[in-house]
């Protein structure tokens, strides 16, 4: 298939506008040299009045597509572009205007073609000027446009569009009908004139530039209407162009316009710096709420918040100080001033008895600013300002200026609104900080927290010749119980079970350390009174002075049915005898480890040896289940377990355990909390198998 060239609207239209133009240029150079000759040329006025509409037609074809393509909101630069097509045509009239007036009388001054040609070159260039001051008029008109100004323009359009074929109608003579057409269409003109939302966004050096540009165009627009006019009451011309109801009233549309956008900028330049000011005051207020981020620092915002306040104020000077307390550390901002100065402005302030009762208020989120008035040789007023965060006073802002009574009413209260954002801000800023540090607090604690579960055994060692189980909860994420077994050889097992004081982090770290010790004394093969002493060598130099652990060790020795046992200040353990049915603690001397850090230590070591049978049990326990507490602050006690266990006794021990457990959270409440770590180690002894021969 063979493709088709693409059509550039813009192009296409401006190549047969000055095609028609040429057209136009050279009927009426024909109309004009039959003339001369005294010989009629055949063509008639409609012929010209319709190249001339085929003319206007194709050029605003053109307009519509550049300035529709290429339009941007800076009203500057649509100002420009008019007044610059105004000022070419004006220039190009000019000096063809003076060019006449250097010729005089000369033969050439009174060429008709050549006035023919210049004629046509003034009209193409004035009609450039008008369609395309009328499409830049139509984007400032339709700024922030709404239904009934989209209505008023498709108006104005429709009655330029008859405008253009009126000459068809009154035969270009200037009657009551023109008259009363132009009448309709200088009302629309004015109704269109009022729309005018896009000035009050002009800045003041905008204004000023806008008054310049308009003020140019004014004057291009009347002296190419004075040009009109002298063209129409010439007699040298067989069709007039210039007296067309069209390009008469694209004159009115383009003067009015222009002239109300001049008269209202410029009665509006004295309320410029006020709406710039408020701009400024919006702007700063957006950029206190979105200023600080999680990883910046304070000292942005505060900046901010200062250079807003000055601007708002139109302060001489300023400086925020923050209080020893207010968590900003080393924040003490200066704005045009120097550190003597303000130690001296300072110290005038605390000389204010005012200033003196504002600063030790004990309510500090209701304190308003305060002005004062200062007896120094450069600043006489000064206005503090609190920097409030969770209604603690963080520190304030100090405004200065070189005027007395220079705070008024407004600057206090837009200056409040932008403290009151800026400490917002701030306040949110910590709290994000604080919610990420917890965060990360919460993820490091589930770390500690699988790490301290790890060093819990996975699996008990035991023989045949008894069970057990064990169980274990942190009050925190992590905690200071522990418990373990060893298989020391084929007849002899340890089991223990130790408690850090504390609870929490500090308690979990020292739990390490304390595996770390009983694995590597374990290997020596100590016995239980031995395995403590060397234990509270050991840790009475890793553990901190405030912290100690209590523990107890029990080796179990299958062969004999012996059981040798040593205690270092930890609860009393629990045995079970099944022979006689009953129950009782194991008491004895032992002192906690790290409590006594000398060799003064083992004389208060002692080891028990008992032996044990079939169905006899020890329940192992760590404080937090006795001193557990009920919502009457009763304790779960000693002899809550006592007699579970011994209603239980014929059970497993996973099943003692689970009872023990239950009815511990029974007692405790269903919502209650147990405030400690608590452990539990639960062993029951079977009959030995016996193998057949």
């Amino acid at each position: 298939m063979v493709k088709l060239p693409s059509i550039h609207i813009g192009k296409l239209s401006l190549l047969l506008a000055i095609l028609v133009w040429l057209a136009l240029l050279f009927v009426d150079l024909v109309r004009l040299f039959g003339m001369i000759n005294e010989m009629d040329s055949g063509i008639s006025d409609e012929i010209t009045w319709i190249l001339e509409i085929l003319f206007f037609f194709t050029l605003y074809g053109f307009y519509n597509y550049s300035v529709g393509k290429n339009i941007q909101s800076d009203f500057l630069n649509l100002l420009w572009r008019a007044s610059s097509t105004g000022i070419f045509a004006t220039g190009v009239a000019l000096l063809t205007e003076l060019f006449y007036i250097s010729m005089g009388d000369s033969k050439l001054a009174t060429e008709p073609f050549l006035k023919n040609f210049f004629y046509h070159v003034n009209f193409a260039l004035t009609t450039i000027f008008l369609i395309s001051s009328a499409l830049l008029w139509k984007h400032l008109i339709l700024y922030q446009k709404n239904k009934q100004v989209v209505k008023q323009w498709q108006t104005f359009e429709f009655a330029m569009l008859l405008a253009m074929f009126f000459v068809f109608f009154n035969k270009n003579n200037f009657d009551y009908s023109f008259l009363f057409a132009m009448v309709i269409l200088f009302v629309i003109t004015v109704v269109l004139s009022g729309n005018l939302k896009w000035i009050p966004y002009l800045t003041f050096k905008e204004k000023w530039k806008s008054l310049l540009f308009l003020f140019f165009l004014l004057i291009c627009t009347v002296y190419l209407f004075r040009r009109m006019l002298a063209y129409s009451a010439a007699e040298a011309y067989q069709v007039n162009l210039t007296d067309n109801l069209f390009l008469m009233a694209l004159f009115g549309f383009i003067f009015t316009y222009a002239l109300f956008s001049f008269l209202v900028t410029l009665f509006n330049l004295p309320t410029s710096s006020v709406f710039e000011q408020k701009l400024t005051e919006a702007i700063n207020f957006q950029r206190l709420s979105q200023s600080i981020q999680p990883d910046d620092n304070e000292e942005q915002v505060l900046d901010i918040l200062l250079d807003s306040c000055m601007s708002a104020s139109y302060a001489d000077g300023a400086w925020i100080e923050i209080s020893p307390d207010g968590q900003t550390e080393g924040i003490n901002q200066l704005r045009f001033l120097d550190e003597p100065t303000k130690e001296e402005l300072s110290e005038l302030i605390k000389n204010q008895k005012a200033a003196v009762g504002w600063a030790s208020t004990d309510r500090p989120e209701m304190l308003q600013p305060l002005l004062i008035r200062l007896d120094h040789p450069r600043y006489e007023s000064t206005l503090l300002v609190p920097l409030v965060i969770n209604k603690v006073a963080i520190g304030r802002m100090v405004l200065c200026k070189e005027v007395r009574d220079g705070f008024n009413k407004e600057m206090v209260n837009i200056i409040s609104t932008f403290v009151r954002q800026a400490c917002i801000s701030v306040e949110n800023h910590r709290l994000l900080n604080q919610a990420i540090q917890n965060e990360r607090y919460q993820e490091e604690l589930k770390i500690a927290q699988r790490v301290q579960k790890a060093l819990l055994p996975a699996q008990l060692d035991h023989p045949d010749q008894f069970d057990i189980c064990a169980f274990s909860n942190a009050a925190d994420e992590v905690g200071g119980d522990y418990y373990d077994t060893y298989k020391v050889d084929e007849n002899r097992y340890v089991l223990i079970i130790g408690d850090v004081s504390g609870k929490g982090t500090s308690a979990a770290f020292h739990m390490a350390q304390m595996k770390g010790v009983f694995q590597s004394l374990i290997q020596l093969d100590l016995s239980p009174a031995q395995f403590m002493i060397r234990a509270n060598a050991a840790l009475g130099k890793c553990l901190e002075r405030n912290h100690f652990i209590t523990a107890s060790i029990f080796q179990i020795d299958i062969a004999e049915r012996r059981i040798c046992h040593a205690r270092a200040g930890h609860i009393p353990t629990l045995r079970y005898q099944a022979k006689e049915a009953k129950s009782e603690y194991l008491f004895f001397d032992g002192l906690g480890l790290g409590i006594l850090r000398n060799r003064q230590y083992e004389n208060h070591v002692q080891e028990k040896t008992f032996t044990y049978e079939p169905g006899d049990i020890l329940v192992l326990i760590t404080d937090g289940i006795v001193e557990a507490k009920n919502q009457k602050g009763q304790q779960f006690g000693f002899e809550r377990i006592k007699s579970l266990v011994e209603i239980h006794h014929d059970k497993t021990p996973k099943e003692i355990q689970n009872q023990l457990i239950d009815a511990l959270h029974v007692f405790v409440g269903g919502d209650g909390m147990i405030e400690d770590d608590y452990s539990m180690m639960v062993v029951k002894f079977q009959q030995p198998t016996t193998q057949t021969l």
